[in-house]
């Protein structure tokens, strides 16, 4: 909803400015020399240990700084790695429970292993993958069957525009995950060598970084790999009751290290999948059914808790705050524009909406929306002079001189959040009438770097909308219809009512 290209020289209009959080300063350090078991004292990968993290209450009574000190130094001499009988345990009984209890979805299907057969899977578990990235596994298993009955194979995908792929795509969110699935497609397909079939090949490929690479790699082609997502690290900072930062970049790079010497020779696709599945269905981040974890008798974090009633298995992995939410204002005008039919009851079955592309870069980009621009000030009179401006810049639109105002409602606001923006949204209906024909005013515009478009209400209903524009759309089409309503009156009692008609 936030129109950057939009912001033409109105004084109300400003740049937004990101902010970052300054990160924790612990860190994994590489140590050496010999492993612990699950029920030793509570090592972390950095010289900091769990009970001084803000939890003083835990600290042991009477234990001087000089000691604290001591035993700080000795964990930098402690390798907190997987011992070669720990590992292989713990894939012994995570591949039993996951062949037991792994959830039937469409992208785990199985395949021939044959080199066509094993690229077909590979384009599944990338689309899979990529849906799946900040979005619940339940609103993907349709999306993921609507996109491969559209676009069964990467060669058919990469047939596509990007406008038919962000409409298959409209309310998943992160549209640029989708523009790069189609950019990577494009790029696979017009090579010479075929799928990529390695972590370092796949990588050259757009948007895919280290964890769908490890994925596909691993799922499809079999190569001993890692992967590391949200529910790896918590299984293994509980595994290994890890202290550090899970946010911070080196805490990450000895995640890898340690996901790494777990992965299944025989078996990494379906290893790497039976760590997520225990991530997702049992080490849960609130509710972690210990009881019935495959691994609980290698979990450190649970045998400490049993041995600890101040430790909980959810204090692992820490928590980090998040960065603060950026808060933003955007008016946003819904243009409707009538034919030169005569208008009555507030339905106007000739009228067209305008809609405005986002820039092919930045947030929702290349995606259709109502004009909409940022502002400081949050009055109505500010929002439509600064709405005003906007419109006579960018499409010409003047009442002064080539149309005049039918209606102009304020419909209401809602607030739209997204990862880091809080943006809340101002929702204004303006009905226009041209003085003159449509055609020759779409002739006299000047686009310039601005693509837009008009198109009726069937038109824009079929769209594959953002969800934040399609609330707007929403929003408007109720406020229209309690208007009619209120307006049904018998018609002799309405003979002196002034009937509006576009010239």
């Amino acid at each position: 909803m936030i129109s950057r290209h939009s912001l033409l020289g109105c004084s109300h209009y400003y740049s937004c400015k990101s902010h970052f959080s300054a990160r924790s300063s612990l860190e994994f350090k590489d140590i050496s020399s010999r492993s612990s078991s699950p029920g030793e004292q509570k090592y972390s990968f950095g010289p900091v240990m769990m009970d001084d993290e803000g939890r003083k209450k835990k600290k042991k009574r009477g234990q001087s700084p000089e000691k604290a000190t001591s035993l700080q130094a000795e964990m930098e001499d402690i390798e907190d790695l997987f011992g070669e009988k720990e590992v292989e345990k713990i894939r012994e009984s995570l591949l039993m429970w996951y062949d037991k209890n792994q959830r039937e979805l469409p992208w785990r299907e199985r395949s021939d292993c044959d080199e066509e057969e094993g690229a077909k899977r590979a384009y599944g578990v990338w689309v899979s993958e990529v849906m799946l990235q900040q979005t619940r596994v339940q609103t993907v298993i349709d999306y993921y069957n609507r996109w491969m009955k559209k676009w069964p194979t990467i060669y058919h995908l990469a047939k596509a525009s990007l406008e038919e792929v962000n409409e298959m795509w409209a309310g998943l969110g992160y549209y640029r995950r989708a523009r790069f699935l189609l950019e990577g497609a494009k790029m696979i397909v017009g090579g010479a060598d075929g799928f990529p079939n390695t972590v370092s090949t796949l990588r050259k490929v757009p948007g895919i970084g280290n964890y769908t690479a490890g994925a596909i790699a691993s799922i499809a082609f079999k190569e001993v790999v890692p992967v590391v997502d949200g529910n790896v690290i918590r299984v293994l900072a509980r595994l290994k009751a890890i202290s550090a930062n899970p946010k911070d970049s080196l805490t990450i790079k000895n995640f890898w290290k340690l996901a790494a010497q777990l992965v299944d020779t025989s078996r990494p696709g379906d290893f790497n999948q039976s760590l997520m599945e225990l991530g997702a269905t049992v080490c849960t981040p609130l509710n972690p059914s210990c009881t019935s974890c495959p691994v609980s008798d290698q979990c450190r974090a649970f045998s400490m808790s049993k041995n600890d009633n101040s430790i909980l298995v959810t204090d692992y992995p820490i928590k980090v705050l998040k960065a603060r939410q950026r808060h933003d204002i955007s008016a946003t005008c819904v243009v409707e524009i009538l034919g030169g039919k005569e208008v009555s009851d507030g339905n106007h079955t000739d009228s067209v909406f305008l809609l405005v592309k986002r820039p092919d870069e930045g947030l929702l980009a290349g995606l259709w929306e109502f004009p909409s621009i940022m502002l400081e000030e949050v009055d109505l009179s500010t929002r439509r002079e600064a709405t005003d401006c906007f419109l006579k810049k960018s499409f010409n639109l003047d009442p002064q001189k080539n149309c005049s105002i039918v209606k102009r409602e304020d419909v209401g606001e809602f607030v739209h959040i997204f990862s880091h923006i809080r943006l809340k949204v101002y929702v204004e209906l303006l009905v226009l009438c041209l003085k003159g024909e449509m055609d020759k005013w779409f002739e006299k515009q000047d686009k310039g770097t601005m693509t837009w478009k008009c198109v009726d209400s069937n038109t824009l209903s079929g769209m594959g909308l953002t969800s934040g524009v399609r609330k707007v759309y929403t929003m408007v089409q109720k406020f229209k219809h309690k208007e009619s309503a209120t307006n049904s009156i018998p018609t002799r009692k309405r003979t002196n009512s002034k009937k509006l008609r576009c010239s």
